[in-house]
């Protein structure tokens, strides 16, 4: 039983290793997933400026943390997608459009609620 155990946290552990290399690599290596983490800083130090609202802290959370998760699996597809081919491919740029397109959506998604969070304070009525 103590083994099965030690075995499954090994795994765990193990596993939660490969996923901050991920981070870092993504960090050393995509431009945009470096803008993004400024982008996400600057935001939470407004925040912090701001004094904003409990609730205003959890639509930042989620909206920095939603934006991370899917420009690393942006990063992902198109690492993955590098290494089947790297030459000219019409199906390969249509998954690589696609993936980057759903970072687009999100990031005018995160662009209106981070404007929705701030305006009020930049510009108080």
């Amino acid at each position: 039983m103590i083994t099965h155990i030690h075995h499954r946290l090994r795994r765990h552990t193990i596993s939660f290793h490969h996923a901050i290399e991920g981070v870092v690599w993504a960090l050393k290596t995509q431009p945009n997933y470096q803008i993004h983490l400024l982008l996400s800083v600057l935001s939470v130090l407004a925040g912090l400026y701001f004094g904003i609202k409990k609730f205003e802290w959890l639509m930042l959370m989620l909206t920095i943390g939603g934006g991370l998760v899917i420009e690393t699996i942006n990063s992902a597809i198109e690492q993955t997608l590098d290494c089947v081919s790297l030459e000219h491919r019409d199906d390969i740029k249509i998954a690589k459009d696609a993936s980057a397109a759903a970072m687009l959506i999100y990031a005018c998604t995160a662009a209106i609620i981070g404007l929705s969070i701030f305006i009020p304070y930049i510009f108080p009525l």
